[in-house]
């Protein structure tokens, strides 16, 4: 294996040190991050015979240009430290959860004097309780709205000195106006946590003697609300499934499918099924040892609601490891294992069937899809008559106010579906201060259609708007010499489609799958072209008055605005004032103080 010399120096000089290594490609750019009891015995494997080594790896070191290593005292030390870089470079070549979206969270603000509920993407330490992650909002949503009905905690973001509508229609005691003591909602809080950590056994014990309670006092109505609660505590327990007699578990089913590898987590907590994610990886080639320890570091190093036992379907390396990381960074006595029989083995396979289910079902619902896709070109070329199928269409959109910031978007859609690194968007020059739509057209089609090769041309075209705007286009693309491409118009109204060949619109019928792909595409390229327009008019709304005063910048503006936050207190400080503001001299101070005295006397002349 041929290395370049750089890399060659870089290899006699690694430590013997456990540690973590980055491996980059030309671009600088971090391809792989992996950790090592031994720097230099791992490091040095990769630039060894290719034969023991996988196509990803093969793969992998054809693109390493150089590397780096950071030496940490132990091997724990560099199991976080990897965690921790890998969640922040994403590196191409390591196993990755797939797609990059954060998931949501149920948090208790227990920092608060009267706690909220409240659903977040970020986890902040700031004495809060976060419950999840749940990969269903709409999961999350029903959790939340069914608490809110059983504890009616504030929802409120700031106390106020009344009692609101929530309090009116039963939502909310009202700890604003101390209709409810600290102590009596502190309990209430007490009883969301249980409840979110699965022991609804202790809150249906606790509404159960405080009803009790209520009754023996005469307090009818605090006993009826608190029976109403037990009601539906109880309800709830009946549907969720006991697995166990007991424990805190999180069991780990893997399985494969042409769409891809899906880890499916049953999360049990006091021997109940409280639910359970799916996560799908990005990684085929590799075995399901490396599969589950690599996963087990990306979820867990986000979670916090960390179990007693983590089941798993396979014997990996690093189990120990992982342990000693788990009380280190997360504070939980976790055990890892790998059951071999009885239920915890059944649980086990139970997790694996549904992420085999759930594969199944994502390559089906691909299938689906992909057929309606197709199927709705086939439709259009024959409800348009067109020539071949449309597998390439290409739709524009003008988009302006009042003649002001016009732009025009081209969206494109492949085999029925957007295909956005293809979308293009245009500043119209030649209507700047005038509103008109033909004129735009013809530049944004000039711009796109004129001195192409035939060999460029989308299967169709679609303009957006009446048959001004398509006789607009025309003129453009078929003086450019491109006779056999069709273009359609799009009435703005009832989806009428306009051709060259009729007066007569055509209607396509209502339900059609047809007229589906010719909304998704005029709506795609009005939201990109709408979305275009206004960040140039945000943009141009941007510009300061500051920015006419000499000496002034983006960051000296910006510094203005944090110290005095409005451009009128800017005004009204004197030179001492404006020179306290960090990276304004005393001759800016100046230039500032002058342009405004100087520019409210002339303000008061045209007057």
């Amino acid at each position: 294996m041929m290395i370049n010399e750089v890399l060659q120096e870089k290899l006699k000089l690694l430590p013997t040190k456990s540690g973590v290594y980055l491996m980059k490609n030309k671009q600088k750019q971090i391809i792989y991050v992996g950790k090592a009891i031994n720097l230099k015995n791992r490091v040095r494997q990769y630039f060894q015979s290719s034969r023991n080594h996988s196509a990803k790896t093969i793969a992998m070191v054809s693109h390493i240009e150089d590397f780096e290593t950071i030496v940490t005292d132990n091997e724990l030390e560099a199991l976080i430290l990897e965690c921790n870089l890998i969640k922040k470079h994403h590196p191409k070549y390591n196993i990755m959860l797939r797609d990059d979206k954060t998931y949501p969270y149920l948090k208790i603000t227990l920092n608060e004097k009267y706690p909220r509920i409240v659903t977040t993407r970020r986890l902040i330490k700031d004495g809060s309780r976060y419950f999840g992650p749940y990969t269903s909002s709409t999961a999350m949503k029903e959790t939340l709205n069914l608490l809110r009905k059983l504890f009616p905690l504030r929802t409120c973001k700031h106390l106020a000195d009344r009692p609101c509508l929530e309090y009116h229609i039963k939502r909310c005691l009202a700890p604003c106006a101390n209709y409810i003591d600290e102590d009596t909602y502190k309990e209430m809080v007490d009883g969301v946590c249980l409840f979110l950590e699965g022991k609804s056994e202790v809150v249906e014990q606790n509404l159960a003697k405080k009803m009790q309670m209520a009754a023996q006092n005469l307090d009818f109505e605090k006993a009826a609300r608190l029976r109403d609660q037990l009601l539906a505590v109880r309800k709830i327990m009946e549907k969720q499934k006991i697995l166990l007699d007991d424990g805190d578990i999180d069991a780990i089913g893997i399985a494969r499918a042409n769409y891809g590898i899906c880890i499916e987590i049953f999360f049990i907590r006091n021997g109940k099924m409280l639910g359970r994610n799916q996560f799908l990886l990005n990684d085929e080639d590799d075995d399901e040892k490396n599969l589950i320890t690599a996963f087990l570091k990306q979820y867990y190093n986000d979670a916090v609601d960390i179990p007693k036992e983590i089941l798993i379907p396979e014997e990996i390396a690093e189990i120990e490891l992982l342990q000693e990381w788990l009380w280190t960074e997360k504070k939980k006595k976790t055990k890892i294992l790998l059951p071999k029989r009885g239920v915890k083995k059944d649980i086990l396979m139970m997790a694996k069937e549904n992420a085999e289910k759930y594969l199944l079902e994502q390559e089906q619902k691909l299938k689906d899809m992909k057929a309606r896709s197709l199927g709705a070109v086939y439709d259009l070329q024959k409800y348009l008559n067109l020539p071949k199928p449309p597998m390439r269409m290409e739709c524009f959109d003008i988009s302006h106010i009042q003649g002001s910031e016009t732009v025009a978007s081209m969206v494109v859609f492949q085999d029925g579906k957007p295909d956005k690194n293809s979308y293009r968007r245009f500043k119209i020059n030649s209507t700047e201060g005038k509103p008109d739509d033909f004129m735009s057209m013809r530049e944004v089609t000039t711009r796109r259609y004129v001195g192409i090769d035939k060999s460029d041309l989308p299967d169709l075209i679609i303009i957006d708007g009446g048959k001004g705007q398509l006789s607009s286009a025309l003129e453009i693309i078929r003086g450019a010499g491109h006779y056999s491409v069709p273009v359609v118009g799009l009435a703005k109204q009832f989806e009428y489609i306009f051709t060259e060949q009729s007066s007569e619109p055509v209607i396509l019928p209502r339900q059609s799958d047809a007229l589906y792909l010719v909304q998704s595409i005029r709506d795609e390229a009005h939201r990109f072209a709408i979305t275009y327009h206004r960040k140039l008019r945000t943009k141009r709304n941007k510009i300061s008055i500051l920015d006419n005063i000499s000496g002034i910048g983006a960051k000296r503006r910006k510094s203005l605005f944090d110290h005095f936050e409005t451009i009128q207190n800017i005004k009204k400080a004197s030179v001492d004032e404006l020179m306290a503001v960090p990276g304004i001299s005393e001759q800016i101070a100046k230039s500032i103080y002058n342009f405004f005295r100087t520019h409210e006397l002339v303000s008061s002349k045209l007057k």
